[in-house]
């Protein structure tokens, strides 16, 4: 039976009808400060209607056109983005949107619009309703569920025409798709669309012990969030979990209440950063969210529209939950719900795609999730489908995207297209040559020597900024506009977060605009980076970074170090105090032989003549004395598709020293058949080696270092799962440094 007809296209927000005859662009941008408003969101919305109203900058209209306010969204720096829709003789315009940006006293800071006055179109279709429905049918395999057209002008292309837009839902290409079909009310023919199904693909991963927000009390509860409006998990038919108890999950990778906990564990992460870090209120803005479901028979994950859905790993032995994914799809949300919503063509689609993975960095990065580390790769933790990682961000080249904008962009598959932006924003967050361990990134041709970076929040509300000022026919030109408006917005037009989103733009080979901002520095500036960022010490032992400085703004200052946090009884020095900025200094922390164990914070601080930095590095100082090295020697066998585990048991004192390091020895004749996982004292699981891979190797003896954060004795446990047929082996020994 099919179901009833839910589809409906989404109506508008309005609450009021702004209309006024055209004139001329303004002189100066409209203000609401003199009126008797107090309240920011008002004057805001009342500068914004004024500004449409008078057909000020970018939103001027015919007589015959008119703007409907949509909605009004609050930002970080007491910024407002109130949106529009245009109508053309009561017709709503398909790529008329409108963006105004207001203080919240009531001052217009910037306008954007999807296209300029709408050209005279006839408003009388010669194609009926029922024949462009049947029309917008073919672009699926399958039609499960269709809304009635809607008739409206498509401002979208060349030149505007009259169309009516279908919504259709079904299976295309044997996969999930929801169309918006803009059928030719005069010819018949398919005019543009777009599919509000955003297919991405993932990693299934398991965080342990972590809390998410239930519902409910006594015997009943539900995994529905009670203070993150719309959030909520369960499976295919779109009902919640439930239980008698408030323990969810058995971390089981094929258990799909487990799959839940990592999907709302990571939503809920992704809620708390756009609220901590970007100023948004929720997934879309003014304080709701969407549900999530697990259980998709199919090795995939995407957002519809209406909700998230997450699939398997192709062996089907995890589920496509990890925080990346489950960020990215709710990505597309955030997408979706920013002025313009998701527009067409393959080179705006690339755009929501990055949009994705940029969402999926921030969170992974608030997160700080030691079984997941921050690391700019997409679907890092699971050979998903034989060849690692799907997209890398800071050299998209190596997943075989491409690096750099050009002209074959907008014909370029959409998840290739994302590279771009993901490159771009990479080198916005950590540079061309960050150091710390990070990856260096490639400049294209033609671009700046080198990039310095502003760090991941910045570089995050810089986007953040833009995506408020997208609008339906965004382009990646429209991006660096919109990026640069709002680094002025948020840091002014002579700041070093200002030029370094030009030069990273620069740099992936995005055009200068016309009008946009020079991002002059009136001061000199220079950042502060360590290397390595953490150590691990033995009371009366040293550990030692590399103190980089480099000038980011204006010319070279001197810079002097200081150090504070040390632990009792240890010092710092630095050698030499004080360097030009562009130079480097050796920092050594040396402990003395009563220095407690334990994990110490030590902020390094840069002081020059304009600025002052700061950098942190992480002093771990080991227990006092006993052996900390630990050896089982037991042979496992390792059997196709089978699972075997290794304890040993640590006497050591004190917490772990991190990373600890891992030996293990295992006579297998194919290394690309093993995950190899090693497991703490407090029951957290730490992944340390993938399977998969084109080839076979043998796997020997290898060494890892694995971040942790446990007390160093208790049980460790080694787990070596064979997830492919025909080789077989043994563990033969392992052992740990804790």
């Amino acid at each position: 039976m099919r179901r009833r007809a839910l589809l409906a296209v989404t109506a508008a927000l309005a609450t009021i009808a702004v209309a006024a005859p055209t004139t001329p662009a303004a002189a100066t941008a409209p203000s609401a400060s003199t009126t008797r408003l107090s309240d920011p969101r008002q004057l805001a919305q009342a500068a914004a209607d004024q500004a449409v109203a008078s057909g000020f900058d970018k939103l001027r209209k015919r007589s015959d056109e008119s703007y409907r306010r949509t909605a009004v969204t609050p930002s970080a720096g007491g910024m407002y983005f109130v949106t529009y829709e245009r109508s053309y003789k009561g017709l709503p315009v398909v790529g008329g949107d409108a963006v105004v940006v207001t203080d919240s006293s009531g001052h217009v800071r910037d306008t954007a619009a999807a296209a300029s006055t709408t050209k005279a179109v006839t408003t009388t279709p010669a194609v009926t309703a029922d024949q462009a429905l049947e029309t917008a049918k073919t672009r699926l395999d399958r039609v499960d569920d269709s809304a009635a057209p809607r008739l409206v002008v498509l401002a979208w292309g060349a030149a505007p025409r009259l169309a009516w837009e279908s919504l259709v839902s079904g299976i295309s290409d044997g996969k999930p798709s929801k169309q918006h079909v803009f059928v030719d009310a005069a010819t018949g023919e398919i005019a543009d669309g777009y599919d509000e199904v955003r297919a991405g693909t993932g990693t299934g991963y398991y965080y342990g012990q972590v809390t998410i927000d239930t519902s409910g009390s006594g015997s009943s509860y539900s995994m529905t969030d009670p203070t993150r409006s719309g959030l909520r998990c369960g499976g295919q038919n779109g009902s919640a979990y439930t239980g008698t108890d408030n323990a969810w999950g058995n971390g089981s990778g094929t258990n799909l209440e487990t799959a839940c906990v990592d999907a709302l564990y990571a939503v809920q992460r992704e809620w708390d950063m756009l609220s901590s870090w970007l100023g948004r209120n929720g997934i879309n803005g003014n304080g709701g969210g969407f549900p999530a479901r697990v259980g998709l028979n199919d090795v995939n994950a995407y957002w519809n529209g209406s909700y998230t859905n997450f699939g398997h790993s192709q062996d089907s032995a995890r589920q496509a939950t990890p925080i990346d994914v489950v960020a990215h799809e709710f990505g597309h949300a955030i997408f979706q719900t920013t002025p313009g919503g998701a527009g067409s063509g393959n080179e705006n689609g690339g755009l929501n795609e990055a949009t994705g993975d940029i969402f999926g960095a921030l969170t992974e990065a608030y997160a700080a999730n030691p079984n997941d580390p921050p690391d700019y790769q997409v679907g890092e933790e699971v050979d998903l489908v034989g060849d690692g990682p799907i997209r890398y961000m800071y050299n998209p080249s190596l997943a075989g995207d491409p690096n750099c904008w050009s002209s074959s962009i907008p014909g370029t598959e959409v998840h290739s297209a994302a590279g771009p932006l993901n490159h771009w924003f990479y080198l916005l967050a950590e540079g061309s040559s960050p150091g710390g361990g990070k990856p260096n990134s490639p400049i294209c041709s033609g671009g700046p020597s080198s990039v310095t970076g502003v760090s991941l929040q910045k570089a995050g509300r810089i986007y953040m900024g833009a995506l408020q000022r997208k609008t339906s026919t965004w382009k990646y030109a429209n991006v660096r506009s919109a990026t640069l408006a709002a680094a002025v917005e948020l840091y002014g037009a002579n700041s070093p977060e200002c030029a370094a989103t030009k030069a990273a733009w620069n740099a992936v080979s995005v055009p200068v605009q016309s009008g946009e901002p020079t991002c002059g520095s009136s001061t000199s500036d220079f950042s502060l980076s360590l290397n390595p960022t953490s150590g691990s010490v033995a009371p009366g032992g040293q550990a030692t970074a590399t103190v980089g400085t480099t000038t980011t703004a204006g010319g070279a200052q001197t810079v002097g170090f200081s150090a504070s946090g040390l632990p009792s009884g240890a010092t710092a020095s630095f050698t030499p105090t004080s360097v030009t900025s562009g130079a480097s200094s050796t920092f050594r922390i040396t402990t003395g032989t009563s220095t407690p164990a334990g994990t110490y914070t030590v902020t390094v601080t840069g002081t020059g003549s304009s600025a002052s930095h700061t950098a942190t590095f992480t002093l771990t100082v080991t227990g006092s004395g006993g052996t900390r090295t630990f050896t089982n020697g037991t042979d496992y066998a390792v059997n196709d598709l089978s699972t075997i585990t290794s304890p040993i048991t640590s006497t050591a004192t004190g917490t772990a020293v991190s990373p600890v390091r891992v030996s293990v020895t295992i006579s297998h004749t194919c290394a690309e058949d093993l995950r190899i996982r090693l497991r703490g004292p407090s029951g957290t699981y730490y992944t340390i080696d993938t399977s998969g891979g084109s080839s076979c190797t043998q796997y020997g003896t290898r060494t890892y270092s694995v971040p942790v954060s446990q007390q160093a004795a208790g049980q460790w446990v080694l787990e070596v799962a064979d997830q492919y047929r025909l080789d077989t082996g043994v563990l033969d020994t392992w052992s740990i440094t804790v």
